[in-house]
């Protein structure tokens, strides 16, 4: 079927707002949020900052982002830049971490995000991990004191056993973000970690592995993992279901399959 014949909305059909990210077209973050607001119901922010290149919106960006959120009940969530290490065993590493960090949280407070979903990297190579968590509390400390909210801060499951950082999100009343496509690749027993984190979920991330390649259609998840998370996600909530999948043909056979996923 040619992507043209499939323009399926789900936009304010379903009991959780439907999101994907700012990646979907071969263009900036305008061009992608002006194609996606009329189709779902959150646009995550995948934002960046490096010495060579940005992607930090400007002001008069900020400023059309909003109108466009304004006009059509969208909402925005932030992925803090995945470069931050929050964990560093170097202190200046640490804190320019978070400074980096709170650099985006200040300039998308006018968008009034639904949610920042950070990252807490594992140790590095020759990092000492005795100070793995320390640094993190230290982090994260930094970040709720430069102004995020602590139920906006969606710490997302890497690949090292989450509860290795429960602690922290248990004492600073941090929220999670589910990557459903990190449990399966994790050989992880999905219908088990629903049960322990989908009460702290404020965001989840679905996209299915086509070939060995991760972030493709959620279609690729397959009948029994969409049922189960059908089955889960029916109720009312405050959350964010996102599309973390980057390209506009996974993100039309996401939506086909979804769709079908309502039936």
């Amino acid at each position: 079927m040619a992507l043209d014949d499939r323009q399926v909305s789900l936009k304010g059909r379903l009991p959780f707002r439907l999101g994907t990210t700012s990646y979907i077209i071969p263009a900036d973050i305008l061009p992608n949020v002006e194609f996606l607001a009329e189709r779902v119901d959150d646009v995550e922010l995948v934002l960046f900052e490096s010495d060579l290149i940005s992607n930090l919106p400007d002001a008069t960006t900020i400023a059309r982002l909003r109108e466009m959120a304004e006009a059509n009940a969208l909402t925005y969530t932030v992925h803090l830049p995945l470069d931050a290490r929050l964990g560093a065993g170097t202190e200046a590493v640490r804190h320019a971490s978070v400074g980096m960090c709170l650099r985006v949280a200040e300039l998308t407070r006018r968008l009034d995000p639904f949610a920042y979903v950070a990252h807490l990297d594992p140790p590095g190579a020759g990092e000492d991990p005795a100070g793995w968590r320390p640094a993190l509390h230290r982090s994260v400390q930094g970040l709720l004191a430069g102004g995020i909210e602590p139920r906006r801060l969606c710490v997302e499951n890497l690949s090292y056993p989450f509860e290795e950082v429960q602690g922290i999100m248990v004492e600073f009343g941090l929220s999670v973000c589910i990557d459903v496509g990190h449990v399966l690749l994790g050989g992880i027993d999905l219908p088990a970690y629903l049960d322990r984190y989908l009460p702290r979920c404020r965001v989840m991330h679905l996209h299915g592995m086509v070939d060995g390649k991760d972030h493709r259609s959620a279609g690729a998840l397959g009948s029994p993992t969409l049922g189960l998370l059908r089955e889960r996600l029916m109720v009312d909530a405050e959350r964010v279901v996102t599309l973390e999948i980057f390209s506009r043909e996974d993100f039309e056979d996401s939506l086909v399959a979804l769709e079908e996923w309502m039936r």
